[in-house]
């Protein structure tokens, strides 16, 4: 310490105080009664969920740490009350999340989620309920006890690093806090009780004035919203648009009635080259690059008109995960472990492995019109956890989204097509944007084969 106070005198001892810049911050007022703010995302595939609420609370007040707590157990770890509900029972979610923050100026409340269209509304429901629950409920000893474990490690561990002493000393100059504010910082932690718990959550989560901001896609999640009910009252909803400006409700585009799946399926195989073009192709091939935090990764996949399929993803010569499937049964390779097929991957493998699934309407149905990145598009129900879109004017598929399964969770993955190139008279994609999860990537499509480059070994299964 001594050495750091000698070389930070050397540098910077002749630098002279000055006054802070301060700016004054317009005042935020909650809303007068909890309403739900839906933000229209035609082409939003989950919704994003945020209840919150402003608050005043500083790190000097006395407040501070028994909030930390209450924070904690609400939604601060996996275990918390909001993450044990919408993930672990209600498989709604990933995760879900809260946040208190402390400032001197202003801050608020958040509870977050990321959750599928059709359980927005359970969601929201879910999430209200938890925030009453810890107003309303004494935790439990044990509870409250293992959020206080979980401080004392994390503040333990940080005390490692050299940079959070130094940010320990700005807050304590920059947020009027005593000298042995960290010194006693376990010490309040520990002090903080159930009765001080439920204080601080009545005080600081507005359930009766809180804002529920939703981005997503108000066709398909407007009408439950309006039904939402919480304590015997219905909850209203209000209207915006992507910059925050208040609209009416949207209304979903009519649909001509001679609009089916046929015709839609119809106008794309013309609009890519035609049925006889399209039928002549056996094989495909298709090989390219995406970028993900630096790192390049290369795609290869190898499908066949009678629905065979081999898809490798590289990185830097070594295969990640491969999937192979041979029209009735297949595998997926990942880490050097084989993992056959289950019957859900199986059904979805059938879908996956088609070049052309248009050429066959099947069950699909045209369901409506939604935005696509701003192009009207024609929306096709293939089954019941795929959705195509088509273009209305030029007719080409746009994007897909697939519904999938995965250790009780369910999540949506949005594919993006564009930049269409004709490859031996058929016109496909040579941009591929998919997103899953957090993890969005762009696939570049360096090289197209038709009808040649695979064999029947490509795609064994033993």
């Amino acid at each position: 310490t001594s050495e750091v106070k000698k070389l930070a005198e050397k540098n910077f001892g002749s630098w002279a105080k000055g006054a802070p810049t301060t700016k004054e911050l317009p005042k935020v007022t909650n809303a007068s009664e909890t309403q739900i703010n839906l933000i229209d995302m035609p082409n939003a595939v989950q919704s994003e969920l945020r209840l919150q609420n402003t608050i005043d609370l500083k790190m000097s007040d006395d407040d501070y740490f028994p909030v930390l707590v209450a924070n904690q157990i609400l939604g601060g770890s996996f275990g918390s009350y909001l993450n044990m509900n919408l993930r672990e029972d209600k498989g709604y979610t990933y995760g879900a999340r809260t946040s208190t923050g402390a400032d001197k100026y202003a801050s608020r409340f958040v509870a977050s989620a990321s959750v599928r269209n059709e359980v927005t509304d359970s969601a929201i429901v879910e999430s209200l309920k938890e925030i009453n629950r810890i107003k309303t409920e004494l935790v439990e000893a044990e509870t409250i006890e293992n959020a206080k474990s979980k401080f004392a490690g994390d503040f333990v561990l940080r005390l490692e690093s050299p940079a959070t002493l130094a940010n320990y000393a700005l807050n304590i100059k920059t947020n009027d806090l005593s000298d042995d504010f960290y010194e006693n910082y376990l010490k309040r932690i520990n002090e903080v009780t159930a009765e001080d718990i439920k204080r601080v959550a009545n005080k600081y989560y507005q359930i009766d004035n809180m804002r529920i901001v939703v981005a997503g896609k108000a066709s398909e999640i407007a009408e439950n919203l309006e039904k939402v009910e919480f304590n015997g009252k219905t909850i209203p909803v209000k209207y915006y648009n992507k910059l925050g400006e208040e609209i009416e409700k949207p209304v979903a585009k009519e649909i001509d009635p001679s609009v089916t799946a046929e015709t839609v399926f119809s106008k794309y195989i013309d609009a890519i080259g035609g049925k006889e073009a399209v039928e002549n192709v056996e094989s495909m091939t298709m090989i390219a690059q995406a970028e993900i935090q630096g790192m390049k990764l290369d795609l290869e996949m190898k499908r066949t008109a009678d629905g065979k399929m081999n898809q490798s993803i590289s990185m830097g010569g070594n295969v990640m995960n491969m999937q192979v499937f041979n029209g009735e049964t297949g595998y997926v390779m990942a880490q050097g472990q084989k993992m056959p097929y289950n019957e859900e991957q199986i059904a979805m493998a059938k879908t996956d492995a088609q070049i052309f699934p248009e050429l066959k309407a099947g069950n699909a149905e045209v369901t409506g019109i939604e935005k696509v990145n701003g192009e009207d598009a024609y929306v096709v129900e293939m089954d019941k956890n795929n959705k195509s879109f088509y273009s209305v004017e030029s007719g080409l598929k746009i994007q897909a989204v697939k519904t999938v399964s995965q250790a009780g969770q369910t999540m949506t993955i949005p594919t993006g097509y564009s930049d269409y190139r004709e490859v031996e008279g058929v016109k496909v994609p040579y941009m591929i944007s998919q997103s899953m999860g957090p993890q969005s990537f762009e696939f570049k499509v360096s090289e197209i084969l038709v009808n040649e480059g695979v064999s029947e070994e490509d795609f064994a299964t033993e």
